[in-house]
């Protein structure tokens, strides 16, 4: 699980936050496919906010069917859940990011050959 203190961004819900939390976590394989996520108590606990809060985050996850469910048991990841997350993120890079740039790219003149040299010769200096 990520670190304590959740809210990084002041702009943006609790909730919202905490789900992309869990999120990250079944892309990155810290919680694998049908396995149990900690409850929404120890989310609570864990970040310091109010349970129904954390609640809120792991039930957005249940609507959109990355989490299921088991009666008397808990939450678990649900089968093909990592997939569907990097499908989705995929998606939102390519509008949230590409899309812009090559837009950008197209304003100066810039081809589709020179940005892909500009992003191979980028590829160290984020480090």
């Amino acid at each position: 699980m990520n670190q304590p203190g959740v809210v990084v961004d002041e702009s943006r819900p609790i909730f919202v936050q905490i789900a992309e939390l869990i999120e990250n976590d079944i892309i990155s394989g810290g919680l694998p496919e049908e396995t149990q996520v900690p409850s929404t108590n120890e989310f609570a606990a864990f970040h310091r906010i109010n349970p129904a809060t954390a609640g809120k985050g792991v039930n957005l996850l249940v609507d959109e069917g990355i989490l299921y469910k088991k009666r008397g048991i808990g939450m678990f990841v649900a089968t093909g859940a990592r997939d569907r997350l990097i499908g989705q993120r995929r998606q939102r890079f390519e509008n949230d990011y590409v899309g812009p740039l090559v837009a950008e790219a197209d304003k100066l003149g810039i081809t589709r050959g020179q940005l892909a040299e500009m992003i191979r010769s980028g590829e160290g200096s984020a480090e």
